[in-house]
C-alpha cells in the first residue's frame, strides 16, 4: 500500500474514532434527558462504531505491512477479518434493540424533554453526514473494503436517528409514545440487513471469492487484444481485502524467443496492473505451434 493510500486510511479511521465520540456524548445526553428507546438503539449503534472504528484502525495498521515470510500473499486479509466481526457486532445489536422494542412495546413509556432531544439528534445526523462523505471520497480512491465497511455502517446510522426524530416529534405533538418502540425495532431490522451485507462481503473476501464480474470481463478484453497472444485459459482472479490477485496463461507463438515471449506477457501485466489500485498479476506464458 503505498504512503498516500495509507494516509488517506488512517484519516478516515481517525475521523471515524472523533465522530463516534461525539455522537456517543451527544446521543448519551439525549437518552438520559429524554428516556427515548430509540435513541438509546442510536446509542448503541454509535458504541459499537467506536469498538470498530478502533478495531478497524489496528486492522488497517496490520494490513498496511509488507509481505513476509510467513505471509508471501501480504496481510490484506486482516480487513476482511475485521469486517467480518463488525458485521458480527452490528447483526448482536440490532437483535438486542428488537428484543428491547418488543418489551418496551407492551409497556410505553412517555417520554421528555422532546425538544432537546430533537436538537440533538440534528446535530448527529450533520456530524454522521460529514464523516460519510469523506469515507467515500476515501474508499473511492483507496479501495479499502474497510473503510468502505464502515461508511456503510455510519450511512444506515441515519435510519436510527431519524426514527428517533420522528419518535420525539409524535411524543410532542401526538402524544403517541408507543411510536418509539415502534422505530426502534424498525431501526433494529436497518441494522440487522446492514450488518448482515457487511459480514456478507468480508467472508466472500476471506473465501477467496472470484473478483466482480466486471473486472473478469475487462481483463479477459485485455487478454482478448493483447499484441502477440493467440490464446488464453485459466483466468484465476480473487479478492483479499482491497487487493486483487489475478494469475492468467496465455499462448504465445512457440517460435519466438524467450525475450519476445516475456515481454509479450509482460505488456500484457502492466496493462492489467492498471485496472485497479492494489493489483497482483501472474502471466504464464504457454508455446504453442502456429500451423503453416
Amino acid at each position: 500500500m503505498t504512503d498516500d493510500r495509507m494516509r488517506l486510511n488512517l484519516s478516515a479511521a481517525g475521523a471515524s474514532i472523533a465522530v463516534a465520540l461525539a455522537l456517543i456524548a451527544i446521543k448519551l445526553w439525549a437518552q438520559l434527558a429524554t428516556g427515548s428507546l430509540s435513541i438509546a438503539a442510536s446509542l448503541v449503534d454509535s458504541a459499537l462504531d467506536l469498538t470498530i472504528a478502533l478495531a478497524n484502525l489496528a486492522a488497517m495498521l496490520y494490513a498496511a505491512r509488507p509481505a513476509d515470510d510467513d505471509h508471501r500473499f501480504g496481510h490484506t486479509a486482516a480487513e476482511d477479518v475485521a469486517a467480518l466481526a463488525q458485521g458480527a457486532l452490528v447483526v448482536a445489536a440490532g437483535i438486542a434493540i428488537l428484543w428491547s422494542g418488543a418489551v418496551r412495546l407492551i409497556d410505553p413509556q412517555p417520554l421528555q424533554a422532546e425538544r432537546e432531544g430533537v436538537i440533538a439528534m440534528v446535530a448527529a445526523l450533520a456530524l454522521t453526514g460529514a464523516l460519510v462523505w469523506w469515507q467515500r471520497r476515501v474508499a473511492r480512491r483507496t479501495g479499502s473494503r474497510i473503510v468502505a465497511a464502515d461508511s456503510a455502517h455510519y450511512l444506515s446510522d441515519f435510519a436510527p436517528m431519524l426514527a428517533a426524530l420522528v419518535a420525539l416529534a409524535a411524543s410532542k405533538f401526538l402524544d403517541a409514545p408507543q411510536l418509539d418502540s415502534v422505530l426502534a425495532m424498525a431501526a433494529a431490522l436497518w441494522i440487522l440487513r446492514t450488518g448482515w451485507r457487511v459480514a456478507r462481503g468480508a467472508l466472500h473476501g476471506l473465501m477467496d471469492r472470484e473478483a466482480p464480474p466486471e473486472t473478469v470481463a475487462r481483463i479477459a478484453e485485455l487478454a482478448d487484444a493483447a499484441p502477440g497472444v493467440l490464446g488464453w485459459h485459466d483466468l484465476k482472479t480473487r479478492m483479499s481485502g482491497p487487493k486483487l490477485f489475478v494469475q492468467l496463461h496465455v499462448e504465445i507463438d512457440g517460435s519466438l524467443r524467450l525475450k519476445e515471449s516475456h515481454a509479450i506477457g509482460e505488456a500484457l501485466r502492466r496493462e492489467i496492473l492498471a485496472i485497479g489500485h492494489d493489483v497482483d498479476v501472474i502471466i504464464h506464458t504457454d508455446p504453442v505451434k502456429i500451423r503453416d
